[in-house]
């Protein structure tokens, strides 16, 4: 089983992302696919798991897979990657796959901008924070209308802490889990695009 890099240590009591990308070889794709299907529904029944997103590309001629698991903590995400179940079945997988088992691990919000068409380097900050922008202020400006009727029907729900907390939570929540994501792979073109096309072309082919 290959190691995971970390490029930051996160605490264990934020949610951090693993990333794993397995590049697969000509011929064995119908096999990966239900391979793939296998080990997520077995991922998702581990304690600490909190969902997870395939992303399928191109890099080299082959079929790239990148799968992003969420876990509750680093020992959940550790917990599973040290598994017998995930050893059996990468072990399994290891002969469909161009360069083995690729994992990195990231805080959860580092990974919005992280792995776009296997770049090998993130977006300028300046298009990270425009796009941040485009999700979040839709967020603070629906969301406490939408919790408004609901805040006045009970004294200590309308008490300015407790609603705070709702309001951001609902905010956090659903930048985290379904926009930042879905944000991202919608303006993936234009995050990329200001990196030099012989730099990305270069690290498609360099070995992983």
């Amino acid at each position: 089983m290959s190691e995971a890099q970390t490029q930051k240590a996160p605490g264990s009591d934020e949610i951090v992302t693993l990333i794993v990308k397995h590049r697969v070889k000509a011929g064995f794709e119908a096999a990966y696919e239900a391979w793939l299907r296998n080990i997520v529904s077995v991922a998702g029944r581990t304690e600490g798991h909190l969902g997870v997103d395939v992303i399928r590309g191109k890099n080299a001629g082959l079929d790239m897979f990148t799968c992003v698991l969420r876990f509750c903590s680093t020992e959940a995400m550790q917990h599973w990657l040290d598994s017998p179940q995930r050893q059996a079945l990468i072990d399994e997988a290891a002969p469909m796959l161009a360069d083995g088992d690729q994992t990195e691990v990231n805080p959860v919000n580092e990974f919005w901008f992280a792995p776009l068409a296997d770049a090998a380097s993130p977006p300028p900050r300046w298009k990270q924070a425009v796009v941040s922008l485009l999700v979040i202020l839709p967020h603070t400006l629906l969301v406490p209308l939408l919790w408004g009727p609901l805040l006045k029907l009970n004294a200590f729900l309308s008490n300015y802490l407790v609603a705070t907390f709702l309001i951001t939570l609902t905010i956090v929540v659903s930048v985290v889990y379904v926009c930042m994501p879905a944000a991202t792979r919608l303006f993936a073109p234009w995050l990329t695009a200001s990196q030099p096309r012989e730099h990305l072309e270069s690290n498609a082919n360099s070995p992983r």
